[in-house]
């Protein structure tokens, strides 16, 4: 038998481009990474070198190109996926001007609080576009780029995502797709345009930004990544989205009320529907995937760091430790944490919120400490599935990835708190990206069917007891965090 012909997911992340080799039957067959530095030498800065990650991405696909031809599998296309909520100013050249704003990057923190103190502003802005008024918000980011960041705009005449960036060196055009532009605060989810009171509070205009295609487009490649990476020219190169819709398909879960769950430093829940919105009280995201299929749920700025704090903290081994929490009972002899120490995204978008513990007696020690903030990231994300359920969306069941699950803690806590068996897959949107480019070329009829070919690895239940103990204590923390929300400690 012949080797499978392959399409390669290119996964622009945070500090690595990852290509991954997958089969139509969603089978990964290989790997290739190449990694790069996030800068954060100022106080709130959070940016990259946008044509270090271009050239990143273009060796990274080269070598996983000659796996392909020296296994003699045939490479179909090219698809992407990105992390989102990023930002680069061009030059009329197509140059960048300016680095690549990160989605952590908070120095726009001013504008999203002037916004959000503004009546209706926000939730208005929010309701239209999907997304929260925050920092990690585009739209947030140019109008402080606009006002009184314009030192670091200097020179800048089109702005961009930093995969548009990158796609430009792939294709003859200045394009985006709307699953990643669903994300950035500037387009409408009813029109899948650019929206105006956005573009107007951002201070840049429609012509400025790059064309919105769709996830499925196709377009030839060009000759310059062709000869650097060993594919033909014109070889199909499917636009892709964002990372965080394509997760949902990497791992299968785009069936109504089944959930994508990720634990990395940072975490999420998402859930597909048939339609774009948010809940009423403006907690979630709206982010669109392809084919009509929208992702509605919210990220946590605090996962399976708050493990590794602890771990720093106390001077241990992270694996150590969790193991060591993990033989406290649930509830963490009750003591309670909330674990903001980078602030807080979903459900209330307040990049200022800090982390406390309460309940806390000489009894507690390093192992209690760190059960409660495990057990806090888990309830911030019952938190989230909560805010989905009010938007008519009732999760049933969760497919769950991240290096966070690699502790039995992590897995026990987020499953009781959530109270739903935690099926552990190991997609991601690389993989998303993949089946994606599968439905571009038509081999895949729906992005349902594609989302049949991965299935878990394995299922963790819920312990009935911890369920109980998570379902008592929930209510506390959105009490808890209202209570303690205004505090200044400066």
């Amino acid at each position: 038998m012949s080797p499978a012909p392959v399409v390669l997911g290119i996964d622009l992340g945070t500090t690595a481009t990852k290509v991954v080799a997958a089969d139509r039957e969603a089978n990964l067959l290989h790997q290739t990474e190449v990694g790069y530095p996030l800068r954060t030498d100022e106080s709130g800065e959070a940016v990259q070198d946008a044509v270090q990650v271009r050239d990143a991405s273009i060796r990274a696909l080269a070598d996983c190109a000659a796996w392909a031809r020296e296994r003699g599998h045939r490479v179909e296309a090219l698809s992407f996926s990105t992390a989102m909520h990023t930002l680069v100013g061009l030059d009329a050249a197509g140059s960048p001007v300016t680095p690549a704003f990160n989605w952590a990057d908070t120095r726009a923190t001013a504008v999203a609080e002037r916004l959000r103190a503004e009546p209706g502003t926000a939730s208005a802005l929010h309701r239209a576009t999907g997304t929260p008024v925050h920092t990690q918000s585009v739209m947030v980011k140019l109008a402080w780029l606009t006002g009184q960041g314009r030192d670091l705009a200097a020179g800048a005449s089109r702005w961009c995502a930093l995969k548009d960036f990158v796609l430009s060196a792939y294709v003859d055009e200045f394009v985006t797709d709307y699953s990643l532009t669903s994300g950035s605060g500037l387009q409408d989810m009813a029109s899948l345009r650019w929206h105006e009171p956005a573009l107007r509070v951002a201070g840049v205009s429609a012509d400025q930004l790059p064309e919105i295609k769709s996830p499925t487009d196709v377009l030839p490649l060009r000759a310059r990544v062709a000869e650097a990476t060993g594919l033909p020219v014109g070889l199909p190169v499917v636009l892709g989205g964002g990372d965080g819709p394509l997760a949902n398909l990497g791992v299968g879960a785009v069936r109504p009320g089944v959930a994508a769950l990720s634990l990395g430093t940072s975490g999420a829940l998402r859930v597909t529907r048939e339609r774009p919105g948010v809940d009423e009280r403006c907690r979630t995201f709206s982010y669109a995937l392809a084919d009509g299929l929208w992702v509605i749920g919210g990220a946590v700025s605090n996962g399976a760091v708050v493990g590794q704090w602890a771990a720093e903290a106390f001077g241990v081994d992270v694996g150590d430790l969790l193991e060591e929490a993990l033989k406290v009972p649930a509830g963490a002899d009750g003591l309670m944490a909330l674990p903001y120490l980078l602030g807080e995204r979903a459900p209330w978008w307040e990049p200022g919120l800090t982390g406390a513990f309460l309940g806390l007696r000489r009894s507690h020690g390093r192992a209690e400490m760190t059960r409660a903030v495990v057990e806090g990231v888990a309830q911030q994300l019952a938190l989230v599935r909560d805010a989905v359920a009010d938007s008519g969306v009732r999760v049933r069941a969760v497919r769950a990835t991240g290096g966070g699950f690699r502790s039995q803690l992590w897995a026990d806590a987020v499953a009781a708190a959530l109270d739903v068996d935690l099926q552990l897959a190991e997609g991601s949107s690389g993989l998303g990206a993949v089946l994606l480019g599968w439905r571009a070329l038509g081999v895949l009829d729906t992005l349902e069917h594609a989302a049949e070919l991965v299935s878990p690895e394995r299922t963790v239940e819920p312990d009935p007891e911890a369920v109980r103990e998570m379902a008592h204590r929930r209510p506390l923390v959105d009490r808890l965090h209202e209570t303690l929300r205004d505090l200044d400690l400066a």
